[in-house]
């Protein structure tokens, strides 16, 4: 019995060296099929995907903790202006910079100095705006001089106006400094500078119409000059004012002059014969965070961290400004030219952490806070992110 016990028992091992080769094909089949299955799955999810990046909406979203901090320092960008320098002038907390905007249903890439460089070879793009313009303009200059350090090719008696080029990929930045986008002047009362203006709504300012034709893309933005006593005319009329008390002159508000301003200088881009293929790109409202009074009454901005979306107010002229930017956008839209929105409100809105508030330098101005402008690095580094999102969604240009 032992030994046919044995004989019994001699074919069990070559019998489960069997099954385990069978079983193991079988598994390493599976897994080849699923592994194929999951990577044809992945190539058929590739284009649903960035449609879905494309329709999502990048200026809905919430500031999150990120803490890999900014993309370059105040010591390493050498093209910083002095004011927007808040290191250098004291400030200590560096918390501001752990933040970044994440939107409702997607991810905002973070910028990609390469990337931009690539779509903008060859072109020339230019700001179109005022010191806030200038603020954004030297935020892209930081990022971009990662990749490439640009070359200053012009620069005006006032620096104002501006030009930058960067030879290796021959891309050509301009800034196109305007106080209104149409034409201004500041009445003279007794030799002095009286802070009162006479807008021209059917001229626009000159000092950017006559580069226009030499652009490729344009980013439009104004506001703040707007909030001072002004007189709209057109032709020789004058049609409406701000903050005056004139008779039989209706006094309707900053809105509405900023919104006949928007509307002639679009107007005058759609018209533009040279300017074929031009893409335009209106930055909406940067809000101010003055608290406990205004620019000139020891207004202060000394939070050291983002409001939460509950905190901010949705009511307020801020988001008013940025509604009438959006439809006036829309309008030149069915005009014929390429316009888009570049809608930072929202996001600016809930930052009152990133100005320089007291940290700004200014030699003539001391004890004014400036909760205007923005400090870098800071915040307004994410318009530039979304900036560079906005361009990948445009048609290839050759």
């Amino acid at each position: 019995m032992k030994d046919r016990s044995l004989n019994m028992e001699r074919p069990i091992p070559f019998l489960l060296i069997g099954l385990t080769t069978i079983l193991s094909l079988f598994i390493l089949y599976t897994l080849n099929f699923v592994t194929e299955h999951d990577i044809d799955q992945e190539l058929l999810l590739i284009k649903p995907h960035k449609k879905e990046e494309d329709r999502c909406d990048l200026f809905n979203g919430s500031w999150v903790p990120d803490f890999k901090g900014s993309m370059y320092t105040n010591s390493s960008c050498a093209t910083i202006s002095t004011s927007k320098n808040c290191f250098r002038h004291g400030r200590k907390d560096r918390d501001f910079l752990n933040w970044r905007w994440k939107p409702e249903k997607c991810d905002l890439p973070r910028f990609d100095a390469k990337a931009y460089l690539d779509i903008v070879r060859g072109k020339t793009l230019a700001f179109i705006g005022d010191s806030v313009a200038r603020n954004h303009i030297e935020s892209l200059l930081c990022l971009l001089s990662q990749e490439e350090v640009p070359v200053d090719a012009y620069l005006d008696s006032e620096d104002r106006n501006r030009v930058w080029h960067f030879p290796v990929h021959n891309f050509t930045l301009k800034m196109l400094w305007t106080k209104f986008l149409v034409s201004g002047e500041e009445r003279v009362i007794n030799g002095s500078s009286s802070g009162i203006f006479d807008l021209y709504l059917d001229k626009v300012d000159e000092n950017w119409a006559r580069e226009l034709h030499g652009l490729d893309y344009v980013i439009l933005s104004d506001a703040h000059w707007f909030f001072r006593q002004i007189y709209l005319h057109r032709g020789s009329n004058v049609v409406a004012c701000v903050y005056c008390n004139v008779a039989n002159v209706t006094d309707e508000g900053v809105v509405f002059a900023l919104r006949m301003a928007f509307r002639a200088a679009l107007s005058h881009i759609n018209q533009c014969e040279k300017c074929e293929g031009i893409v335009t790109l209106l930055r909406t409202f940067s809000p101010s965070h003055f608290e406990n009074g205004s620019w000139n009454t020891g207004g202060s901005c000394s939070r050291t961290s983002p409001y939460s979306e509950m905190e901010i107010d949705f009511g307020g002229y801020e988001w008013e400004i940025r509604r009438m930017q959006v439809e006036e956008t829309e309008r030149a839209k069915r005009k014929g030219k390429s316009f888009g929105v570049l809608d930072v409100t929202m996001a600016m809105l809930m930052r009152p952490d990133g100005h320089p508030g007291a940290f700004w330098g200014n030699q003539w101005m001391k004890g004014y806070n400036d909760c205007v402008h923005w400090c870098l690095p800071g915040p307004i580094d994410v318009w530039n992110d979304l900036l560079l999102a906005l361009l990948r969604r445009l048609p290839v240009r050759a």
